[in-house]
């Protein structure tokens, strides 16, 4: 009984201690438990750019697989507990980690990544890493852009941005386009020289979409990367990517709106009524001239225009089915009066995955429609009206008292109108709708295997009409008793791509192989009529059968048409291998025909393409160099084609031509048009391109350098052949060759990035040269080796241009002259050297020569981008060098001759610092000026709100100037002159004064 006593006790007491150790155990559990209760984090993350809500951005605790994402306003909620570590991160940003403390709420700010930016690239039917591409690419993101309310179109966004790329806009008319041009000249015959410009992978325009909506631009700038679209790459390939859709919860509204006005650059200065009498009473002009007034001619013709511009978008959806709709209104007024554009645009963009987003679906539907007024014949402001404000005599009255524009004197005189008569007296508007509906398919039945199917169709239509009245110049000159035009167009393209693209990865090895087919069609139909002599205004344009021109056979009453359909079949493939994210290969096929080729011995074509990379700074070797993040040598050749631009131009054709009297009745003739030959073909461009892709320190200092050499072969020109035996006194044929070269520099540097300042800047430096290399072969010779091209319009007429063979493109070729006499006649030089007076130079073609070049020598830009807190600052600048321009103002009104006409107030310029000219207008090399410029072309500063109460996520306001300040010598109105062609440098007298824009706006999320 004791020892059971004993054992008892000794039990109870090993129980008390288990007890005990229980109890102590779970007071610690507890204890833990309630330091580890999990809590709900909230807050909104921001972008370190410019203050704006980032969605999107993956939320996740770290070392687990808790995590969430962003909605649109940039807001986020997870579960969390204290000492756990949030992680943020979003593409093109720098990672970003926080511990949980006691703080509930955390807010972040996230910063720019710039060893990530770019890192995907849009490229030929997909995208690709940029540190994996072997072309030469560039790529700009919408945050790069010059400020879009200030662009006219989407060419001004990337204006000065991208390397080999020039963009100019010479003129301030608001219908105006940019005009593009990529590594110089690509043809000698053909039309369209602007390189091809893909809207979501459907052929466009700058024009298709409002420069608001667009997410991002690549330029294909070389062979290797162009080839892959074939003949429609031949002058490069730009990639345009609209803002789409994307997966969320929440809905979100974006309103963007601007105010705008401008002024002319750069004003021509004319002679005032004031400085007119002076020269009439110092015995220069006929005192008749006087009519007693004083009348600024250009002010009258002018406005003071006001612009505005309005984006609504609209985005919502989940990550099934999420859309996209934007809505944009532009009323653009111009300098002159009666010169306007209206445009409204309308888009929209569904995508909607299934079967565990293994098909998807993406449909998208525009529309755009615009007006504008006519002073011309149906198309945009006359420019023939702006030359005569510049001609009128400033003593001349607006309109005579008996209600006349123009009195009998000034109708005797050549050319020589009342402008204001030309703009009141005339009716005209364009209008025009664009629509196109796209949808694309996307299926993946495995992994890594993706087939898609993209069609599309586009459609454009515009009907225009213009009307003068019967008070109008052209009835006292010509007789036409009033005039009426009517016209319209039409357009259609429809586009079926199918794409199958296999992804694979083994070891050390990745491979990407894609292949496809494409079918195009095109339908353009225009058709218009013109008809005169009516009994009244009052109809304007909208009757014109009222007309009598018609029945009485006048020339000034004609119908006419045009027809014509081209298609496009093309198969291509492509192959993207690397190897240990080293070394790197792309090659690529394309194989397509042209209708334009139709009845040729062969209307294939066949375009290959390859490019390799090594990327060094992924050797071994390169370990222990820190300072080089990125370093990656490049080499690509490819081959694209161009057909001519003629359809049928392989066959014999007859058209008709003049009449002749037979039977009692006038008969229209037919004789032949064209000569066969079934030996045309594609002109091919075989293009080289050298590369250097580089980012040091961290990627502070980050760019490109490339040399590219383009030979243009078997280029199309008309030649001269015996007739008979041919029916035809030419015959186009595939025989010379141009060849473009050039160095293109990109440097990118990021020298301040700092929480509450940023600085980037970007420089780019390019050169081109352009050389007809042959224009003959053992069948087609030229006479010569060169042919003249170009024209200074009436009354000079002549040339202006010579294209010689082993000679650049874009030479002048005229009289040279080195002095002036005591007459004010012109004293020359002859092509040997040889000095003679005006009455001794014969003025012949053979005493013409080379007076400089109207293509610039080398392209340089400088954009800067600056941050201080909410404050942004952005600077874009470029320039053009070493060129030369033709001054068709200075050349047509500095000369004295002309007396009734005003001029220049540079016409009493002493000519070579020796006497005032008396020599007739003539075009030679003193009207030829240096074009050299410099422009700081865009400023915007801005200032970011940030959110703004419980409904604004988002506002920011800005200031903006286009076209700000212009440095150069040159004379004319802007250094920027029409370069396209094989006439680069001509500044003709009727274009529209390009203009300097001042614009205010707001930016606002909902």
């Amino acid at each position: 009984m004791i020892r059971t006593k004993v054992l008892s006790d000794f039990d109870r007491n090993r129980f008390r201690m288990r007890f005990s150790f229980v109890v102590i155990l779970f007071l610690l559990i507890s204890v833990n438990l309630h330091a580890q209760q999990t809590v709900t984090i909230t807050g909104n993350i921001t972008s370190g750019v410019d203050n704006t809500p980032l969605p999107g951005v993956n939320v996740i605790v770290k070392g687990t697989s808790v995590g969430t994402s962003t909605d649109f306003d940039g807001n986020y909620s997870i579960n969390a507990t204290k000492g756990d570590i949030l992680v943020f991160s979003y593409v093109g940003f720098l990672n970003q980690e926080i511990q949980v403390e006691d703080n509930l709420s955390i807010d972040v700010v996230l910063q720019e990544d710039f060893a990530s930016l770019d890192e995907v690239v849009v490229v030929g039917y997909g995208t690709q890493k940029r540190e994996e591409v072997t072309s030469s690419v560039a790529a700009v993101d919408s945050k790069d852009f010059v400020s879009p309310s200030s662009a006219s179109d989407i060419g001004q966004l990337i204006q000065g941005k991208v390397a080999g790329l020039t963009i100019s806009l010479n003129s301030g008319d608001p219908t105006a386009t940019t005009q593009v041009r990529l590594r110089g000249t690509s043809t000698i015959l053909g039309t369209n020289t602007s390189p091809l410009v893909l809207i979501d992978g459907v052929p466009g325009d700058f024009n298709t979409v409002a420069p608001q909506d667009i997410e991002s631009v690549s330029v294909l700038k070389d062979g290797s990367a162009a080839a892959m679209y074939g003949t429609r790459g031949t002058n490069g390939v730009i990639l345009v990517t609209t803002k789409r859709a994307s997966g969320s919860y929440q809905s979100r509204v974006t309103y963007n709106t601007s105010i705008s006005t401008q002024q002319i650059a750069q004003q021509l200065d004319v002679l005032s009524a004031s400085d007119y009498r002076r020269q009439i009473d110092a015995g220069e002009r006929d005192p008749s001239y006087d009519m007693g007034y004083d009348t600024d001619w250009q002010d009258e013709i002018t406005q003071t225009p006001i612009s505005h511009n309005h984006n609504l978008t609209f985005r919502g959806g989940d990550f099934k089915t999420n859309y996209l709709a934007t809505l944009n209104v532009r009323q653009l007024q111009g300098i002159f009066l009666k010169s306007d554009n209206q445009i409204i645009t309308g888009r929209v963009d569904v995508n909607h995955s299934m079967f565990d987003d293994k098909l998807r679906f993406n449909i998208g539907y525009l529309i755009r429609s615009g007006q504008y007024t006519t002073t011309g014949d149906g198309y945009s402001f006359n420019g023939y009206t702006y030359r005569q404000a510049l001609i009128r005599n400033p003593t001349s009255p607006t309109q005579y008292d008996n209600g006349v524009w123009d009195s009998p004197a000034d109708i005797a005189n050549f050319n020589y109108d009342n402008p204001l008569g030309r703009i009141y007296e005339s009716d005209g508007k364009n209008r025009n709708n664009f629509s196109r509906i796209n949808g694309r398919v996307v299926y993946n039945p495995i992994d890594g295997l993706e087939l898609s199917a993209l069609v599309s169709y586009s459609r454009y239509n515009e009907t225009r009409g213009y009307a003068e009245s019967k008070n109008h110049i052209s009835n006292t000159r010509s007789g036409v008793n009033g005039y009426v035009s009517n016209g319209t167009r039409e357009t259609q393209d429809r586009l079926v791509e199918l794409t199958a693209q296999y992804t694979t990865n083994f070891d050390k090895h990745n491979l990407n192989v894609l292949g496809g087919y494409s079918y195009q069609d095109n339908l353009y139909r225009d058709y218009w009529m013109t008809n005169n002599d009516f009994q009244t205004d009052v109809f304007g344009y909208h009757n014109i059968g009222l007309g009598l021109g018609i029945d009485n056979g006048s020339t000034y009453a004609n119908i006419g048409g045009t027809t014509t359909k081209t298609n496009l079949i093309s198969f291509f493939s492509r192959a993207n291998y690397s190897y240990d994210n080293k070394y790197l290969l792309q090659a690529s096929l394309r194989y397509e025909a042209a209708s334009q080729l139709y009845k040729t011995e062969d209307p294939w074509g066949a375009f290959p393409a390859i490019s390799v990379g090594w990327r060094i700074s992924e050797e071994g070797f390169m370990d222990n160099v820190d300072e080089i993040n990125e370093l990656k040598l490049r080499a690509g050749f490819g081959v694209t084609g161009t057909p001519n631009s003629n359809g049928f131009g392989a066959v014999a054709l007859l058209g008709y031509s003049s009449y002749f009297y037979y039977n009692g009745e006038w008969i229209k003739t037919l004789e032949p048009s064209q000569n066969a030959n079934p030996n045309l073909k594609w002109e091919e461009k075989h293009e080289t391109n050298i590369g250097l892709d580089f980012g040091l320190f961290d990627n502070l200092i980050s760019g490109s350098v490339d040399y590219y050499q383009r030979n243009i072969k078997d280029l199309l020109y008309d030649y001269s052949v015996p007739s008979p035996p041919n029916l035809y006194p030419t015959t186009r044929a595939n025989v010379g060759e141009l060849q473009n070269k050039g160095v293109e520099v990109v440097l990118n540097i990021n020298p301040i990035q700092t929480e509450n300042f940023e600085w980037t800047s970007s420089l780019n430096f390019s050169t081109n040269k352009s050389t007809l290399k042959s224009l003959s072969n053992d069948i087609y010779q030229l006479s010569s080796d060169y042919f003249y091209t170009g024209g200074t319009g009436e009354p000079i007429q002549t040339f202006t241009h010579i294209v010689e063979v082993g000679e650049e493109i874009g030479n002048f070729y005229g009289f040279k002259v080195v002095d002036i006499d005591e007459n004010g006649l012109w004293i020359y030089e002859t092509p040997e050297g040889e000095i003679q007076n005006y009455n001794e130079f014969s003025h012949a073609t053979e005493d013409k020569q080379k007076l400089g070049n109207g293509l610039p020598s080398w392209y340089a830009g400088w954009n800067n981008s600056f941050r201080y807190k909410k404050f942004d600052l952005s600077i874009t600048m470029r320039g053009a060098f070493d060129y030369q321009i033709l001054n068709f103002d200075r050349m047509y009104l500095e000369n004295p001759t002309i007396q009734y006409y005003n001029r220049l107030t540079s016409s009493e310029d002493l000519v070579f610092d020796k006497s005032k000219l008396t020599a007739d207008l003539e075009y030679n090399d003193y009207y030829i000026e240096d074009g050299d410029f410099w422009k700081i072309d865009n400023i915007t500063l801005g200032y970011n709100f940030g959110a703004l109460g419980k409904y604004i996520s988002s506002a920011r306001i800005y200031a903006s100037t286009l076209n700000t300040f212009t440095f150069t010598g040159y004379k004319g109105i802007d250094p920027e002159v029409d370069r396209g062609g094989l006439t680069p440098g001509n500044d003709y007298r009727d274009k529209y004064p390009t203009a300097r824009t001042f614009t205010l706006g707001l930016d606002i999320s909902f």
